[in-house]
């Protein structure tokens, strides 16, 4: 590996001003890539951007302005990356929440409307860009915690007027979203060269648990990893070579290992997408 070894790629991260995409933006910068960091506050950003181009002069790296809970934001945002004219080899959908309890502009509970529908939304949008690069890739931080699911209740993709309260199980449901995702996005690639997967950055101090209390969050904080240690799975499926060569596989301590079960029904999958394709498309009507 070298300081350049990504020079001339370019990578779009969502939630790039804290956490695992602040560290991973930076670590793809080092290596010479192109980053556009996704996230919803330019003056959050800033710091990241100039931390970026003060150690890497001449570095390419752009902030976009894009809310993930806001369906008519991230058609913003794709708009206005395409007429930028910015080429884009890898999308990392990597901005999450837990713990919320409120519902998203378009009335979804907020944790499946950041973790789950807008990020489908704007892979969605951003896929004729992605098809244009000679190897694109989509990479989906998901969670071990997607193994807790059982079953989905396709009643969360709906619309309501009251906040909920979102549970652990919400969160975990919405992980499994995430490989679930990425695995039809495979299916969909299918004799092209676009790739897609999935993977657990491990249990990060992360901003993902701003909705949590204060007090049990810088406890539970102690024990986890740093964001530069959970970046490194997430950058391993970004650039490794090996992982050009497979599609729709869910990788942990930059290995591939397998998911839960339901993540390979490809039945489930195909739903997952139709379901979330609806749900979407009824908020235009």
């Amino acid at each position: 590996m070298t300081a350049t070894d990504l020079q001339g790629r370019s990578f779009l991260v969502t939630g790039a001003n804290s956490g695992i995409g602040r560290a991973l933006v930076e670590a793809l910068a080092e290596r010479g890539g192109r980053v556009v960091l996704a996230a919803r506050s330019e003056t959050r950003t800033r710091p990241v951007l100039e931390g970026i181009r003060s150690r890497h002069p001449g570095a390419d790296a752009q902030f976009l302005r894009l809310d993930l809970s806001d369906l008519s934001m991230i058609q913003r945002a794709a708009a206005e990356f395409f007429a930028n004219g910015r080429p884009l080899d890898v999308l990392v959908n990597n901005a999450a929440i837990a713990g919320s309890r409120a519902v998203s502009p378009e009335g979804f509970q907020l944790t499946y409307a950041v973790n789950h529908i807008g990020p489908f939304l704007l892979t969605s949008l951003l896929l004729p860009r992605l098809q244009q690069s000679p190897a694109g890739r989509i990479v989906n931080v998901a969670s071990a915690a997607h193994f807790q699911v059982k079953q989905i209740d396709w009643s969360v993709l709906e619309r309501r007027t009251a906040p909920k309260l979102s549970a652990f199980g919400d969160y975990a449901v919405s992980k499994l979203m995430n490989v679930l995702h990425a695995r039809e996005l495979a299916r969909r690639f299918a004799g092209t060269s676009a790739t897609a997967s999935s993977c657990h950055p491990g249990v990060v101090a992360s901003n993902i648990w701003r909705a949590v209390p204060q007090p049990l969050q810088w406890f539970i904080k102690l024990f986890m990893l740093s964001n530069e240690q959970g970046a490194e799975t997430p950058l391993f499926c970004a650039t490794a070579a090996e992982v050009a060569r497979t599609s729709g596989s869910y990788y942990d301590k930059c290995r591939e290992v397998p998911p839960n079960p339901l993540a390979n029904d490809e039945v489930l999958a195909r739903e997952l997408w139709d379901r979330t394709e609806r749900a979407v498309t009824a908020t235009r009507g």
